[in-house]
C-alpha cells in the first residue's frame, strides 16, 4: 500500500495505453491517453478506435499541469471490500458485481428508489417517462441492498438515495429510518428540492428520521441555466428548498451543479459566493462536469464539454484568485489520514482509493468577505506525510490490521505492549507536531483547525468530521463518465456504487454507461400497469 508518484510509467510518458467503449456499441475497444496542444493549451485527450464505428477522440482532462499534480497522488489500495463476481468471463467493466478486477471498496452508495420524476429535464439519464416502465425496488429488496452494503469490510459508511426523484417515493421517510437502523452513520439524498421547497415540515420529518445531507441539484443563481437544463425556471424552488431546510434542521445542504460549457460555466464564483453566505445551511459545493448519455456529435461535445481543470481554473479566475487552482487535491490526496486512524484504533478504515482524476477537493473558510482555502494556512502536504510516517510507525511498532478487522498485534502480550507504546508515542505528539504545519499568522480568526483536525484523527469520529465542516465550506468537482471519455483504469478504482436488487454493487460509470437499462428492466413493470 504505497503512494504511486509521477515517475511511474503510467504518467511519466504523458502516453498511456488504457482500455475504453466505442460510443456507438458499447464494446470494449483499446485507447490511448496522450498529451497534446489543444486550443493554445496542453491538455489530455483520449483517442480510440472501434473497427465498425471508426475513431473518437475527446478531452479526458483539459489542463495537462493539473493533469500530473493529480498522477502524483495515485494510490494503489486493499481492493474492493466484497467481492460478489467471483470469476470474469466478459471484463470490465460488464463483469460488475463487484468484481476481482475492482481496486477500491465503497465509499459512497447510491441506492434508485425509482425512476419517477416531477421533472422533465433534458439532460437527465434516468426517468421513466423515457423508459417506458416502471423501476421501484420493494422494501424488503430495499433492506438487502443495504445490508449487502453493510457487509462490506470495512463496511460502506454513507448511503445516497437518488432516483428519477427518490423524495416523491412512497414511504421515503421511512425508508431514511431504515438506512440508519441498518447502519448508515451517513444518510443522502440527491434531490431537485421541489418537494423539500413545498413543506418544512417534510424536511423536519427527514431531519427526525435520521437524514444528514441534502444534495441539491442547483445549477446557478440565475434562472437561465435552469431554462436550458431543466426546462423551467427553478432558482425560486431551490431557494425555498433550503429555506425549508434550515427551518427544518436540516443543515447540511450541498448545492450540485451540472456544468455545461457556455451556459453556467460563467457562474462559477458566484455558486460558491452564495454558499458562503448561507453556510448555516449549505456546507458545500460539489459540481458534476456534464456526462453526455447516447450518441452526441462531435461538435456539440466540443462545444459543451467541460472538465475538473476547467472547473479549477474558472474558480480561480471568478474569485480574483482567491481560491487557486493550487488549493485543489485528487480524492486520494487524504489516504494517509484513513491509514492514520486504521493505526490507531486498530480497526479498517475505509480508504479512498479512487482514481486521482476522477475527483478534486478542498476547503475554504470565509474571513471578512474574503475566502481563505486551508491550504493557504497548513501545509497540507507536509501535513499528510507526516500522518503516513505516524501510521508507518505504529504498524511497525506491532499494529497490523488484517481485512477481517483483527489488530494481529494483540496476540500476543509483549507485542500488544510494543503497539501500545509506538500507538501513544505517535499520538502523543500529535498536537504540537501539527503547529509546525500550520502558519498561524494566515489563520482565520475564531477558527481552531488544528484543535478539529487533531480530534478528528485521533477520535476518528463522525462527530469531529462535522464539527469541522461546521467551520468550512467544501468545494469539489466529481467527473462522471461517458462512453466517449470511458476509461476502464478510472472504473476499476471507482469509490461510487450503484447497489442492485440482484444484490451486485456496481461502478457510478459503468452503471449509467451499460447496466442500467437492463438492471431497470428485469425488475420493472410497464407504465401502464401502475
Amino acid at each position: 500500500m504505497t503512494f504511486i508518484y509521477s515517475k511511474t510509467p503510467y504518467f511519466n510518458e504523458m502516453k498511456m495505453r488504457t482500455r475504453s467503449l466505442c460510443p456507438e456499441c458499447l464494446e470494449v475497444v483499446d485507447a490511448e491517453v496522450y498529451e497534446a496542444e489543444s486550443e493554445g493549451r496542453s491538455k489530455i485527450l483520449i483517442k480510440k478506435r472501434c473497427e465498425k464505428h471508426g475513431e473518437f477522440e475527446d478531452v479526458y482532462w483539459s489542463d495537462a499541469e493539473l493533469y500530473r499534480k493529480f498522477a502524483k497522488w495515485r494510490y494503489e489500495g486493499n481492493g474492493a471490500g466484497l467481492t460478489l463476481t467471483k470469476t470474469t468471463e466478459k471484463g470490465c467493466p460488464f463483469d460488475c458485481g463487484l468484481c476481482p478486477e475492482h481496486k477500491s471498496s465503497t465509499m459512497l452508495a447510491i441506492i434508485d428508489l425509482t425512476n419517477r420524476c416531477n421533472q422533465r429535464c433534458p439532460t437527465c439519464f434516468a426517468n421513466a417517462a423515457a423508459a417506458g416502465y416502471l423501476y421501484e425496488p420493494t422494501v424488503p429488496q430495499l433492506r438487502e441492498m443495504m445490508e449487502l452494503l453493510r457487509s462490506e469490510t470495512p463496511p460502506c459508511p454513507a448511503v445516497q438515495f437518488a432516483g428519477g426523484e427518490p423524495t416523491i417515493r412512497e414511504g421515503f421517510v421511512e425508508i431514511v429510518r431504515l438506512a440508519r437502523e441498518v447502519g448508515f452513520a451517513h444518510v443522502q439524498v440527491a434531490t431537485n428540492g421541489i418537494a423539500l421547497a413545498k413543506s418544512e415540515q417534510f424536511c423536519r420529518r427527514l431531519r427526525e428520521a435520521g437524514l444528514h445531507t441534502v444534495y441539491l441539484q442547483f445549477d446557478g443563481v440565475t434562472e437561465e441555466p435552469y431554462r436550458v437544463l431543466r426546462g423551467i425556471p427553478a432558482l425560486k424552488t431551490k431557494l425555498r428548498a433550503i429555506e425549508n431546510c434550515r427551518r427544518g434542521g436540516l443543515n447540511s445542504v450541498v448545492l450540485v451543479p451540472t456544468l455545461v460549457r457556455g451556459v453556467n460555466d460563467g457562474q462559477v464564483g458566484d455558486l460558491v459566493r452564495f454558499a458562503a453566505k448561507n453556510l448555516d445551511a449549505v456546507k458545500g459545493v460539489n459540481v458534476q462536469p456534464v456526462a453526455f448519455e447516447g450518441r452526441v456529435e462531435a461538435g456539440e461535445r466540443k462545444e459543451r464539454r467541460i472538465t475538473i481543470p476547467d472547473f479549477i481554473n474558472l474558480l480561480e479566475e471568478q474569485t480574483g484568485g482567491e481560491i487557486p487552482r493550487e488549493s485543489f487535491y485528487p480524492v486520494p490526496f487524504v489516504v494517509p489520514v484513513s491509514r492514520f486512524v486504521e493505526a490507531w484504533k486498530g480497526v479498517p478504515q475505509l480508504e479512498l482509493s479512487v482514481h486521482p482524476h476522477c475527483g478534486a477537493a478542498t476547503y475554504v473558510f470565509v474571513e471578512d468577505g474574503r475566502f481563505k482555502p486551508i491550504t493557504e494556512f497548513l501545509d497540507v502536504e507536509g501535513f499528510m506525510e507526516f500522518l503516513k510516517e505516524r501510521a508507518d510507525e505504529m504498524s511497525s511498532s506491532g499494529s497490523r490490521v488484517s481485512k477481517s478487522g483483527v489488530d494481529k498485534s494483540r496476540v500476543g502480550k509483549s507485542r500488544v505492549g510494543k503497539s501500545r507504546v509506538g500507538k501513544i508515542k505517535a499520538v502523543a505528539g500529535l498536537v504540537s507536531a501539527l503547529r509546525k504545519f500550520v502558519d498561524k499568522a494566515k489563520m482565520p480568526e475564531g477558527v481552531d483547525p488544528l484543535g478539529l483536525l487533531a480530534g478528528v484523527l485521533k477520535i476518528g469520529s463522525r462527530e469531529a468530521l462535522a464539527e469541522f465542516h461546521r467551520k468550512a465550506l467544501f468545494i469539489g468537482a466529481m467527473h462522471f463518465q461517458d462512453a466517449y471519455n470511458f476509461d476502464l483504469e478510472r472504473v476499476k478504482r471507482c469509490g461510487i456504487h450503484y447497489a442492485t436488487p440482484d444484490r451486485r454493487i456496481i461502478p457510478f460509470c459503468s452503471y449509467n454507461a451499460i447496466h442500467r437499462p437492463a438492471v431497470e428492466k428485469a425488475f420493472s413493470v410497464p407504465l401502464n400497469f401502475k
